[in-house]
């Protein structure tokens, strides 16, 4: 039994049909979950030392290590069953559009920071922790993995036949020519 399947057993039977139904959803998300853990813990060890004047280059780097990560585990797991491109140009569309995720991930921490001035000494240490949090660990978060799930799904993890469809021209088979 794989690690989904397994989690899915425990789900409550309406949520299990639901789930098994978006198997590659809920690998998404279990990759995003353990990734989300990774740029936390990232984003707060530099925030909170060497680039603590920086939380904005902080939240860039604990991303782009995230983003890294999500990669690898992406291609090897949750899109395992796609078609693929080769290997260069897959990482490459993949990077690119992580590069956006990444800018959308980092506004509205920008926001908050530049724009509403949630720093210290404006406010205290915990309350610009908060803020932090919930605009780039939960609001930034949010809205670059709804862009990623559409962006990986169109560009980057295509469909097998969306992978002949690119190859195959419609139209240009053999019995066409034969019968012109």
């Amino acid at each position: 039994m794989s690690f989904v399947d397994a989690a899915v057993a425990r789900m409550p039977a309406p949520l299990q049909k639901l789930a098994l139904a978006h198997r590659e959803l809920v690998k998404f998300a279990m990759v995003g979950g353990t990734t989300f853990i990774v740029d936390t813990a990232v984003f707060y060890l530099l925030k909170t030392t060497v680039l603590a004047e920086k939380p904005v280059t902080a939240k860039i780097f604990a991303v782009l290590v995230a983003t890294i990560l999500s990669y690898v585990l992406n291609r090897e797991w949750s899109f395992k069953a796609r078609g693929g491109r080769e290997t260069h140009h897959e990482a490459a569309l993949f990077f690119a559009i992580s590069a956006v995720g990444m800018g959308i991930n980092a506004a509205p921490l920008w926001i908050s920071s530049y724009v509403f001035e949630l720093r210290v000494p404006n406010v205290t240490p915990l309350e610009e922790n908060i803020a932090d949090f919930i605009s780039a660990q939960i609001i930034g978060t949010l809205l670059a993995m709804v862009f990623r799930w559409w962006a990986f799904r169109k560009f980057v993890f295509l469909e097998l036949e969306e992978d002949l469809a690119a190859v195959e021209p419609p139209g240009d088979d053999l019995a066409e020519r034969e019968a012109s």
